[in-house]
C-alpha cells in the first residue's frame, strides 16, 4: 500500500476533523495519494500548486473547488486556508508536495489545520532524510 495513503488515513482522517485529503506532487500537481472517494481533477490540482506562486491573486480571488468559491483567509509561502460557508480547504506546501485537506461544518477547523501542518512538517523531515515522493507507489 502507498505510504502516503497510510499517512492520510492515520494522521488526517483519523482525527475526525479532516473530511478528505490528498497529496499532490508540488512540481506538476500529479496525484500521489488521496483518501477514499476524494477526487481532484487535473485543473484543480494545477490550481492548488499555482496558488502558492500567485499568493496575491489567491488572497483576492480565493480558490474555486468542487463548484464553490472558497474565500482565502490566510495565504503564505507554505500554507493557504480557505472557507466557504462552514466548509474549509487547507493547503500545505513542502518542497516536494502539496497536501490538500477539507473539513465540514461539524468539524473543528483548528484541529484540521494542526493535523495538516504537522503532516507537512513530517514530510519536510522525510525529505531531509533523502526520501523521494516520486518513489511512492500509488
Amino acid at each position: 500500500m502507498n505510504p502516503f495513503r497510510n499517512l492520510i488515513r492515520d494522521c488526517l482522517i483519523h482525527t475526525e476533523h479532516v473530511e478528505s485529503a490528498a497529496v499532490l506532487a508540488a512540481k506538476d500537481g500529479s496525484p500521489v495519494a488521496a483518501s477514499p472517494g476524494f477526487q481532484i481533477i487535473p485543473q484543480e490540482a494545477q490550481m492548488f500548486t499555482n496558488a502558492f506562486k500567485h499568493l496575491a491573486t489567491t488572497r483576492e480571488q480565493g480558490l474555486h473547488f468542487e463548484g464553490s468559491v472558497f474565500r482565502c483567509v490566510r495565504a503564505d509561502r507554505s500554507s493557504i486556508y480557505c472557507k466557504c460557508g462552514g466548509r474549509g480547504l487547507i493547503l500545505v506546501r513542502t518542497a516536494l508536495c502539496v497536501i490538500v485537506a477539507t473539513y465540514s461544518q461539524d468539524m473543528f477547523p483548528s484541529v484540521c489545520v494542526e493535523a495538516v501542518e504537522k503532516l507537512g512538517m513530517e514530510e519536510t523531515h522525510t525529505q531531509d532524510r533523502g526520501h523521494n515522493i516520486n518513489s511512492a507507489p500509488l
